[in-house]
């Protein structure tokens, strides 16, 4: 994992204003590395500032004690031992304890959409029929400057309903219609540092520059308008264990103080994306019962989680991952037990994202994607969910569809689907290693998507449409430590009949063969002004290492950090 003090100043420490030069206005011991912008200063506001630093220095060392918890997991699981339900904490599972109301702001969420805080996307997400909107600060984000800024100016103006977007390519002009998605907002993990504000000498957490800026301008415009007194709404990603969940619980009372609103006003999502979480719902409901809406399930990241967990067990190899979906019966388990303790505590039990993208010029091909969508989704709302992912607009007519004709009129499920069938799921029911065949393909896809994944976040864009699929960082790390895995462990591609085993000669064969199709594929133009050959040095680099990188973001985050000489002042 990369530490805080990769990001510690050099020996060409930030320059503070010079006279008549413009700077942010920052409180005590706060540095923005930052470029200067007279809209960003109307978030970089002094009192906000403060807010933030008051939040970092509460908590900082928290957060680090609590990374340090991680990689002290990660030693013992790749010495061999395996995540598990925590005796410790049984009276917590085991307790007849139920969390706040949800309320009736976000009662009904049968469909929501997610998408990165770009101004056109949360105009047309409000607008898509949706019940939430995720505003994502995470995953389908290139967390630059200028994208976190941008999106922060973009939130405020949603949540006061005044942002429009002049396309000037269409010549149209895009608004709030009357009636708008819920907005949920998905501040980054823990674990990402925010390297353009410095707060004593260190990167601030990520994290809490996503929530407290939004939090400090939004709350009291955004509980009159959309939360009913409630509110703002969060999701909350990354988790491994509830002493994290602990500190977001501290967070939010922390907030709720300082704004003088009434404890529980504040209300979050978790997202079980880990695989260590899982075996800690019923511990992180606990701990923010007093703020929960509910566990979500974020399979995507859950399956590079189990490749990550157990990166240092070979018996433990994934097929391709086309292969490994929610039939697969530790995705079912996962599925069925968070369903399960969600209602049993009285919250929602998210399903997981559709990730299919409008097939506009073959209609055949798009029938077939929407009737897949169909599929799962039925899947989902028939085992109990009571809403889904989608990735694109496009696709909320089918699933919404799809949760109303099956839930009787009701807006969610958690009184109707107890699912006490999930209560015997044991530890191997979650840990059981998915069926399937290694592939050549899924050697090559992996690899192509990496690349172009990461040519596309080192732009700025985080959330990439490749081959009909909306990809996001879940779905490259998947493909990168995959890669990871079977170059580490040499093995068999059994699905081609050819016995061929992975190796670097391989890999790098497959590598160049993939970075020319992919060159046909977005034309030499595109291909040379992109960024695909500084992602390909990168993704290779990321998937020969000795030692896994933890997040394949962390590593990319040192190329999007971009320090100017005047950023902050004090007056």
């Amino acid at each position: 994992m990369v530490s805080f003090e990769t990001f510690l100043p050099t020996n060409n420490p930030v320059q503070r204003k010079n006279s008549g030069t413009m700077g942010y206005d920052v409180p005590e011991g706060v540095d923005i590395r930052g470029r200067y912008d007279p809209e960003f200063s109307k978030i970089l506001t002094r009192d906000a500032l403060q807010f933030v630093t008051d939040l970092q220095r509460e908590f900082r060392n928290h957060i680090k004690y609590a990374m340090e918890c991680r990689r002290e997991a990660k030693m013992r699981y790749n010495n061999g031992g395996l995540p598990g339900f925590d005796p410790a904490t049984k009276y917590i599972r085991e307790g007849e304890w139920v969390c706040a109301p949800v309320p009736a702001a976000v009662a009904d969420r049968r469909v929501e959409i997610t998408g990165p805080v770009e101004r056109k996307m949360v105009i047309n997400a409000l607008n898509s029929g949706a019940k939430v909107f995720m505003a994502d600060f995470e995953d389908a984000l290139s967390p630059s400057w200028e994208n976190l800024m941008r999106g922060h100016v973009n939130l405020r103006d949603a949540v006061n309903r005044t942002i429009t977007f002049h396309d000037q390519a269409r010549n149209k002009v895009y608004k709030l219609n009357d009636q708008t998605a819920k907005l949920f907002v998905r501040p980054r993990g823990w674990h990402l540092p925010e390297a353009h504000i410095f707060i004593d000498g260190e990167p601030t957490t990520g994290c809490l520059v996503d929530f407290g800026l939004y939090f400090f301008h939004n709350y009291a415009n955004f509980r009159k308008a959309q939360g009913q007194g409630f509110g703002p709404f969060f999701y909350l990603p990354k988790m491994e264990h509830s002493r994290e969940a602990r500190i977001w619980n501290n967070v939010f009372d922390r907030a709720e103080k300082w704004a003088g609103i009434e404890k529980g006003s504040i209300r979050a999502t978790v997202l079980i994306e880990t695989l260590p979480a899982v075996f800690q719902m019923n511990e992180i409901l606990y701990e923010l019962r007093d703020h929960s809406v509910g566990l979500n399930c974020g399979r995507w990241d859950y399956i590079f989680s189990y490749v990550k967990t157990f990166q240092g067990h070979p018996n433990r190899l994934l097929p391709d991952r086309v292969q490994v979906g929610m039939a697969q019966h530790f995705m079912r388990s996962y599925s069925d037990l968070l369903i399960h303790t969600c209602h049993k505590r009285g919250v929602h039990a998210m399903g997981g994202m559709a990730a299919q993208i409008p097939i506009r010029d073959d209609p055949a091909a798009n029938q077939a994607a929407l009737d897949l969508v169909r599929k799962d989704k039925l899947r989902e709302v028939k085992a109990g969910h009571d809403g889904t992912w989608a990735a694109h607009p496009g696709l909320i007519p089918a699933c919404m569809e799809v949760f109303t004709n099956n839930m009787a009129n009701a807006p969610n499920q958690i009184h109707s689907m107890k699912r006490q069938d999930a209560s015997v799921l044991i530890e191997d029911d979650l840990l059981q290693s998915p069926r399937g065949v290694r592939t050549m393909e899924g050697l090559r896809l992996n690899t192509r998507v990496g690349i172009q994944y990461l040519a596309a976040w080192l732009t700025g864009a985080g959330s990439v449409p490749l081959y009909n699929l909306m990809e996001d960082a879940a779905t490259a790390e998947i493909s990168r430590v995959q890669n990871w895995q079977w170059l580490k462990y040499g093995v068999e591609l059994n699905g081609d009949g050819l016995g061929v085993k992975v190796n670097l000669d391989l890999f790098g064969r497959v590598v160049e063969e993939e970075m020319a199709r992919i060159e046909r594929e977005v034309g030499k133009e595109k291909f040379k002004k992109g960024m695909y050959k500084e992602a390909c040095k990168l993704f290779t680099r990321q998937c020969t290492a000795p030692v896994l990188d933890d997040f394949l973001t962390l590593d990319a985050y040192n190329n999007i950090v971009m320090y100017h000489p005047v950023g902050s002042s004090r007056l």
